[in-house]
């Protein structure tokens, strides 16, 4: 069940949905906004609500979703929006198994909402924390998207797995020469203030002859309009939203991936899902040099860390990988690498299966 997610999402329907029927298990993926279809032997359910704002779906359309869903009458829940926790514990109460899958750590990212009242968030976050604590106890299982959010529940509920958010194998492989690409560098994601994506513009100021491809969308016009009016934003090619071919092609041709995001309490110990995608891909990668993402990024030789709030240094690490196609291609190639050897999909798809099998064995 998802309310907030599109049918769609990488992690809950191509990965998991996919993984869990393709296992022989009989899936039904209820989501928002959407036609009722069959892909991939997923039965898509969709729930069709007019909201107008977060508080009328949080509201609205997550009521709607557990309502679509209780009458498929299923043996296992799992949920991926905070705003459904109360109706996992519906679903506890009428003898269901119930799983939380907790994609963030929400306390620490409730600090960091713009649209939150600045001197509400630190009320606001601790007594969510208070209350996601006191329904969780009660679920069957919780599965986290990080080994940190793991750790952070398992104090509470015994029955805690991490499946960590790693890319599919193939892909977004390139499978072209590296020769191909061309002096680009590329941003793919959420496009909003707390991402560093105002000090990457900045960075791109006074670099010749290299580009930023950007895709995504931005968290509101207000930041939209303040980055395209920056000097940097010259050499941005903005792509806005795009599909998976798109993003593969996008990877293909450029010379490195960039994820600098600040730091935040939510960030320091999250592994942004394009960290990874951008190693699939085989293209170094420049992240924020928190000591989580040096261990994977410097630990694999596969990119180079930088100060995200500093885009003097950001300018610097593209101007060295753009410069050296040499070097650029090895980093590159040792992350596919370590894509292929740890950090992939197939690994937490038999994770995801096993915990399931603790529920129901088919």
């Amino acid at each position: 069940m998802t309310s907030a997610h599109n049918w769609n999402d990488i992690r809950i329907f191509v990965k998991q949905c996919t993984s869990l029927s393709k296992a022989g298990y009989n899936v039904s993926l209820v989501a928002a906004n959407c036609k009722n279809q069959t892909v991939n032997g997923v039965n898509i359910v969709g729930v069709h609500t007019v909201i107008k704002s977060r508080l009328g779906r949080m509201r609205k359309t997550a009521k709607a979703i557990f309502e679509n869903a209780k009458v498929l009458n299923a043996d296992i829940y799992h949920f991926h929006d905070p705003e459904l926790l109360p109706y996992g514990y519906k679903f506890i109460k009428e003898g269901k198994i119930v799983i939380y899958d907790a994609h963030e750590d929400v306390p620490r990212q409730i600090l960091s909402k713009y649209w939150i009242n600045k001197y509400l968030r630190k009320i606001i976050s601790k007594l969510f924390e208070r209350y996601e604590n006191k329904i969780v106890a009660k679920l069957s299982g919780i599965v986290a998207a990080t080994p940190s959010i793991a750790q952070r529940f398992v104090r509470i509920n015994t029955n805690v797995i991490d499946i960590n958010n790693f890319p599919l194998e193939d892909e977004l492989a390139c499978i072209e020469s590296w020769e191909i690409k061309k002096n680009q560098i590329c941003y793919i994601g959420g496009i909003s203030e707390i991402r560093g994506n105002s000090e990457l513009v900045d960075a791109m100021y006074g670099i010749s002859e290299i580009q930023l491809i950007m895709a995504g969308s931005f968290s509101n016009i207000k930041f939209e309009n303040i980055l395209k009016h920056k000097k940097g934003w010259r050499n941005i090619d903005f792509r806005g939203l795009v599909d998976r071919k798109a993003v593969a092609q996008i990877m293909n041709e450029s010379k490195a991936g960039i994820v600098t995001f600040l730091p935040l309490p939510n960030h320091i110990d999250a592994q942004p899902n394009k960290m990874f995608e951008y190693m699939s891909a085989g293209i170094p990668v420049i992240a924020s040099h928190f000591p989580l993402w040096k261990e994977i990024i410097e630990g694999n030789d596969c990119g180079i860390c930088v100060d995200p709030k500093n885009p003097n240094e950001i300018r610097d690490a593209i101007t060295k990988i753009i410069t050296n196609d040499t070097n650029a291609k090895r980093m590159g190639d040792n992350g596919r690498r370590a894509v292929l050897h740890k950090y992939n999909w197939n690994a937490e798809s038999i994770k995801l299966i096993n915990f399931y099998k603790e529920f129901i064995k088919i």
